[in-house]
């Protein structure tokens, strides 16, 4: 979370030079542990606040949000987007044979004599990218995936055609030929354009999906280089002051608002240890599954000079 401290510190920073106005709400920031489960299909999570431990008093719904495996490798839509992809709307499950196609490379340990040194490194390239988005989806085993917490859609995509030359759904993905891939990338922005909180990850920019909005990482390591990640933020409208509680559910999608859904997390009694920020542990009864929480409060009355 460090680093997202940093950065509202440094937003703060460059608007402490006036009375600030434009946000009055809040800054919430969450280190997940790496037990927090990824989101069930037709579910999401929610985010509470309540006025007292009972939770029988001022209640607040703040935020949906989802967590994603980063990459899906199975996703119809998992495609490279872009004027600097050699195919764009290529599946990503594809890309080293097609790679090894285009150089004359199929197999890299066996290259032909004529091959030379460049189409070789291009190759390897290639397939090492592709295990390494086995690796970040947490296909690999034991390699714990990059978990994503991301926007809430209840959107489904379009149903995959029974063949390349069915126009009636998304190309499969073993159809590479460039009408396959032109046909499938229309198709995927088309439902992205539709649906902006629609949760499309990439390997290639981790903090930047093909469509939604990541909002940071579960706890964990980056299985590529075994770097650490995680922290997630959220603003929130409401100004988080003088909450005695706070609570996450995994709810179904469309559930009635009068429906919480199944507890996954629960914090009581913040404390501000720091002058101005709120500081929760919540924890639940799933063995491994945490959360540090980090509340910025009431961004529109920034008085604290630096």
């Amino acid at each position: 979370m460090g680093n997202l401290r940093e950065l509202v510190a440094i937003s703060l920073l460059a608007l402490s030079a006036g009375c600030v106005t434009d946000f009055q709400g809040s800054n919430v920031q969450f280190d997940f542990s790496t037990g927090m489960p990824v989101s069930p299909d037709g579910t999401h999570y929610a985010f509470y606040a309540f006025e007292d431990d009972a939770m029988n008093g001022r209640i607040f719904k703040l935020e949906d949000f989802e967590i994603h495996t980063l990459v899906t490798m199975d996703s119809p839509c998992f495609i490279d987007v872009g004027d600097h992809v050699p195919h764009p709307g290529l599946h990503v499950y594809e890309y080293a044979t097609v790679i090894g196609m285009d150089v004359g490379i199929p197999d890299i340990t066996n290259p032909p004599a004529t091959a030379t040194e460049q189409d070789k490194i291009t190759a390897a390239t290639a397939v090492q990218r592709e295990q390494n988005a086995y690796l970040i989806g947490g296909l690999v085993q034991g390699h714990a995936p990059i978990k994503a917490v991301t926007s809430a859609s209840t959107a489904v995509y379009p149903a995959v055609g029974a063949g390349c030359a069915d126009a009636s759904g998304i190309p499969p993905r073993e159809c590479t030929d460039d009408v396959s891939n032109q046909r499938r990338l229309a198709a995927c922005q088309a439902f992205w354009k539709a649906n902006p909180d629609y949760y499309e990850g990439t390997d290639r920019v981790l903090t930047s999906p093909l469509n939604g909005t990541a909002h940071g990482n579960v706890d964990g390591y980056n299985p590529v280089n075994q770097s650490p990640i995680g922290g997630a933020q959220f603003y929130v409208d409401e100004n988080l002051v003088g909450f005695d509680a706070y609570a996450i559910y995994q709810q179904m999608d469309g559930a009635a608002a009068d429906d919480p859904g199944t507890q996954i997390l629960i914090g009581t009694k913040p404390t501000m240890e720091t002058r101005g920020v709120q500081h929760l542990h919540m924890t639940s009864t799933t063995p491994g599954v945490s959360a540090d929480m980090a509340i910025f409060s009431d961004l529109g009355e920034d008085d604290v000079s630096f």
